[in-house]
């Protein structure tokens, strides 16, 4: 039977999906080089997520939230994981249901959960663990 186990207790995960650019709209001539796409580390898109996020200064919830939550990790380039107290959780969770919390730029958010490591039986191959994202 498999366990799960809670990476980090006080934390969310959100899934965000990468925007198109308009790099990706017009095809790019033949006289012109091609664009390097410049890669992003997590702590810049939380970073970019928390500017975004602070011109809400009518909600001192979520101003408040922001300022106290703490960068966890970057899994797939599509995961930010985030710590904080749970009030400043809920806060988020909340400001997402409402339509109020602010995607980073470049990113919309599909999916904000908490996240459990599935951690394979004795059978199973052990170079890899899945992990779930939950409600």
């Amino acid at each position: 039977m498999e366990k799960l186990l809670q990476v980090a207790p006080h934390s969310v995960a959100l899934v965000l999906s990468q925007l198109g650019g308009e790099d990706e709209l017009d095809p790019p001539s033949s006289s012109s080089p091609p664009k390097l796409q410049q890669r992003v580390t997590g702590y810049e898109v939380f970073a970019n997520f928390k500017a975004v996020n602070m011109q809400h200064f009518w909600n001192k919830a979520l101003t408040l939230a922001l300022t106290e939550i703490f960068f966890l990790g970057w899994i797939d380039e599509h995961v930010l994981l985030i710590q904080g107290q749970e009030v400043h959780l809920q806060v988020l969770r909340n400001g997402w249901t409402r339509r109020t919390l602010k995607a980073p730029q470049g990113y919309d958010i599909q999916f904000i959960g908490g996240f459990l490591i599935r951690l394979p039986d004795k059978t199973r191959d052990m170079d890899f663990f899945l992990i779930d994202i939950i409600d």
